[in-house]
């Protein structure tokens, strides 16, 4: 049930001078001819805003899909790289002393030498051969892109 208050609908029901409230029936529940023209109005509003809202999703779930696939891509790169790290260190990922290999910055460098050396210069402290490793993680990380974050425009 919906509540309606008026000015003019109270002095035209025949009475003095304040507001009146006036209680309505829910549309479709027996109510006169006229509702139905609003109703088949508003069915039609609303299904319009469903087909936007289905548009919207699809586009979204495109979008979902493709950042998954690289995100997977990442993430079984980053094990590969958690997996070599322990056994160029031999010792487990608890143990391991703190290396830090930031994918992103490799890809910001401007060539597969200037990846090496940032690589090498890493790997300093590891005591075996880094060179297997440095090539295969270079090789591994071509054709990814940098994962960052959306940048806000500024206005």
């Amino acid at each position: 049930m919906s509540v309606a208050t008026g000015g003019s609908e109270a002095a035209a029901a025949g009475g003095g001078g304040g507001n009146r409230v006036f209680f309505q029936s829910p549309r479709g529940g027996g109510g006169s001819g006229g509702s139905s023209g609003g109703s088949s109005r508003e069915d039609s509003v609303s299904a319009a805003a469903v087909q936007v809202q289905q548009r919207r999703h699809q586009q979204g779930k495109v979008t979902v899909k493709y950042d998954r696939k690289e995100l997977r891509k990442r993430l079984v790169l980053e094990e590969w790289i958690v997996e070599q790290l322990g056994q160029l260190y031999g010792c487990e990922e608890e143990e391991m002393p703190d290396v830090e290999i930031d994918i992103d910055d490799l890809l910001d460098a401007a060539n597969e030498e200037e990846r090496a050396l940032k690589l090498q210069e890493t790997l300093v402290d590891c005591y075996k051969p880094t060179e297997e490793f440095i090539k295969e993680l270079l090789t591994r990380i071509r054709g990814m892109r940098k994962l960052s974050p959306p940048q806000k425009k500024s206005i």
